[in-house]
């Protein structure tokens, strides 16, 4: 299965401890969706936006790492899945169920995030764009 990251699960190191039959394939830009953060805990979710972009990168996952994601993100009371095609096969990113006003992100988390930014070759600006609220 294809799975696009956009927050902590860039950082390689941390990916591959989490789900360790996880591959990197290569940066991928998701089109109509924006990059935020949010909910009690500050942390990174994508949602719906017409002309914004999220930088991200796809992994392919085994099925026993999707069931190590989906306790990792709380699925299905704090993110739901959703699922879009690349190259005619199904993508599964992460989304919030709950759209809760934009919170900044702890600085340990964050530079988990940067640290996954430079473990893609993403930039940067992005996540600064993101960061604004």
């Amino acid at each position: 299965m294809l799975y696009f990251a956009y927050g902590s699960n860039l950082h390689h190191e941390q990916m591959k401890k989490r789900c360790s039959g996880c591959k990197y394939l290569k940066k991928y830009v998701l089109k109509d969706y924006q990059l935020t953060f949010r909910s009690e805990l500050s942390v990174a979710d994508i949602e719906y936006k017409k002309g914004y972009s999220v930088q991200g990168a796809l992994f392919e996952i085994t099925d026993k790492d999707e069931i190590c994601l989906d306790k990792y993100e709380d699925f299905p009371i704090l993110y739901k899945k959703i699922f879009f095609k690349h190259e005619g096969r199904d993508v599964m990113a992460y989304s919030m169920e709950k759209k809760t006003p934009f919170k900044y992100p702890s600085t340990r988390y964050l530079n988990i995030i940067k640290q996954g930014y430079k473990d893609c070759g993403l930039d940067s600006k992005f996540l600064a764009e993101a960061l604004k609220g």
